[in-house]
């Protein structure tokens, strides 16, 4: 090759450089100019993400993998807070940090969905006298996003919310919100026929973040520490589990990603029984990033349905 053709080409390659730059130049100006959303928990983040589309920089606070009971605030994720447009947390005291947030521009969640109180928090007395727990002292269950009933007005909610802060893009908000809300009213009475006939009505789980679902589709929950996952179970609460699983002819009990499984399997391992995982969706792990909340929402509906023996 000689010297002309060589300084052809890199005259040829300098350009399609300059395109390149220009059209990331160009994308990143776009995603700045778009408004900011930021939430709390993944199944909000979720449903902004659908029912925005390309239209808003939607962000979740918890990192995948981040164990949401746990996270603390920084003062970077204060100032992110502080800049959006809009802000959506759970709500029903599941972020205890929300205090120290603004209240401008913010809306709380919880305010509107149907909410529901479990007895004693579902531990045993004498555990609760001994632990200072995470939740109120209601014991609302803060998890109301496993009820897809709740779904549907959290995706209404949200289409109205973007709305305001985008009323040029009202009909993509609207035609995204009646897609999702179709999806979860389909998937609901989906479920609904599947927990129809089962021999079983007993599952077995670390803390008891599953009302919601156990109220909707007509099973129950034994719970070892539970509503709160940072809840050490008492002697008391580990031998009445023993002595559910035996009840119940229980051959699967359930733990979740970000709680410690050790004596979830210990009891397994006694009793010689499975051991699986459900997802509470209040955080996804690294592994899951990709699935969708109709995705893990549907594998912990299937996991249930195997363990109660549905048909």
């Amino acid at each position: 090759m000689n010297l002309k053709n060589t300084i052809f080409i890199l005259i040829i390659l300098f350009f399609l450089f300059q395109i390149v730059v220009s059209k990331e130049d160009s994308k990143q100006e776009k995603e700045k100019s778009k408004p900011n959303v930021v939430v709390s928990t993944f199944a909000l983040y979720d449903s902004a993400k659908y029912i925005a589309g390309d239209s808003l920089n939607i962000s979740m606070i918890l990192p995948f993998g981040a164990d949401a009971h746990n996270f603390e605030l920084t003062p970077k994720i204060m100032s992110k807070i502080e800049d959006s447009s809009l802000f959506v947390f759970s709500g029903a005291s599941l972020e205890p940090w929300i205090a120290r947030i603004p209240s401008k521009n913010s809306v709380d969640m919880s305010k509107h969905v149907k909410l529901i109180t479990l007895t004693g928090g579902g531990c045993d007395d004498e555990n609760h006298k001994d632990h200072k727990n995470h939740y109120n002292e209601n014991f609302v269950d803060p998890h109301y996003w496993l009820d897809l009933k709740n779904m549907i007005n959290i995706t209404k909610v949200l289409q109205e919310e973007f709305t305001k802060i985008l009323p040029k893009n009202k009909e993509l908000f609207q035609k995204n919100a009646d897609k999702r809300i179709d999806t979860l009213s389909r998937l609901d009475e989906k479920y609904k026929q599947q927990f129809n006939s089962c021999k079983k009505n007993v599952i077995v789980v670390n803390h008891n973040a599953f009302s919601y679902l156990s109220k909707n589709y007509g099973f129950e929950v034994e719970a070892l520490s539970g509503l709160s996952p940072q809840m050490i179970p008492s002697p008391k609460n580990i031998k009445h589990i023993h002595e559910a699983i035996k009840e119940h002819n229980i051959t699967t009990i359930f733990f979740e990603s970000f709680v410690s499984d050790k004596i979830i399997k210990s009891i397994a391992k006694d009793l010689d029984i499975k051991v699986d995982v459900l997802q509470p969706l209040g955080n996804i792990t690294k592994d899951e990033v990709g699935k969708s909340y109709i995705d893990i929402m549907d594998t912990n509906i299937q996991k249930i349905t195997k363990a109660l023996e549905c048909k």
